[in-house]
């Protein structure tokens, strides 16, 4: 049987640091994978986090969302000499988040089905939060969803703002020319910040490039707002890279 996505090349827009696995998993469904990150992430000093670390250590529930929160979280806490409260209860917001806490040695940690604050906050653990101290463990900026509808039920919330988004400093011109001569079949983008990094670093040259070619992303969130940008098509995923390959696979076989 043909590979799923043989003779095709995929961008993939992730941080340099994150992108090799999904690069891998593209490869291994017959694909080509071309990296190019369009976000860039850096650890805030944990000398700017004494406060929101000496909080941490009265927490009930330390909510961790994203992978980065669990690496960027954990390093800050053995920086600044502190650990996780024995007596708290970890969340993940999914999977990949989970296992990155479990590189930490941290264990238990509850992980909804979904993979976003509305999934989280349908966890019985946190519907009767009343009085309880939360810390969300998050980059610089987000969504502010998961906090206030905690503090609506009477929670304590603080967070962890443990490292920031920014946009690369990247030449475009090897991807230009490959995405010119017909080598792009999709794009591949993990939040709308990496969708209008990407658009920056193009320039106006490559924005009809991007407006035409398939969008994936792991959210319907993500994906409408890369509608609303002007993407024509933009399909949401399962979350994960393998519901990103998958989803990659599935518009390939049914692609004219």
């Amino acid at each position: 049987m043909t590979p799923g996505l043989s003779r095709r090349t995929v961008l993939v827009t992730r941080p340099a640091q994150q992108a090799a696995a999904l690069a891998q998993a593209i490869q291994a469904a017959g694909g080509s994978a071309f990296v190019f990150p369009a976000l860039e992430i850096e650890a805030v000093p944990v000398i700017a986090l004494s406060e929101p670390l000496a909080r941490l250590a009265g927490a009930d529930s330390v909510i961790f969302i994203s992978p980065n929160a669990a690496q960027y979280g954990m390093a800050a806490l053995h920086s600044g000499g502190c650990e996780l409260p024995a007596s708290a209860q970890c969340f993940a917001v999914g999977p990949g988040t989970a296992r990155a806490l479990a590189g930490h040695g941290v264990s238990g940690v509850v992980t909804p089905d979904g993979q976003d604050s509305e999934a989280l906050l349908a966890l019985p653990q946190l519907r009767e939060v009343a009085g309880k101290r939360v810390v969300i463990v998050r980059g610089v900026g987000g969504r502010p969803l998961l906090a206030d509808a905690l503090r609506a039920r009477g929670a304590k919330v603080n967070y962890l703002e443990c490292y920031r988004r920014v946009q690369p400093q990247a030449d475009a011109a090897a991807l230009l020319a490959c995405w010119q001569g017909g080598g792009i079949d999709a794009v591949t983008v993990t939040s709308a910040e990496t969708l209008h990094n990407l658009a920056a670093l193009l320039g106006d040259s490559g924005m009809p490039l991007l407006l035409r070619t398939p969008l994936f992303a792991p959210h319907e969130k993500i994906a409408e707002a890369a509608r609303r940008f002007g993407v024509a098509h933009a399909i949401a995923t399962p979350g994960g890279d393998a519901g990103l390959v998958d989803g990659l696979i599935n518009w390939f076989r049914n692609a004219p």
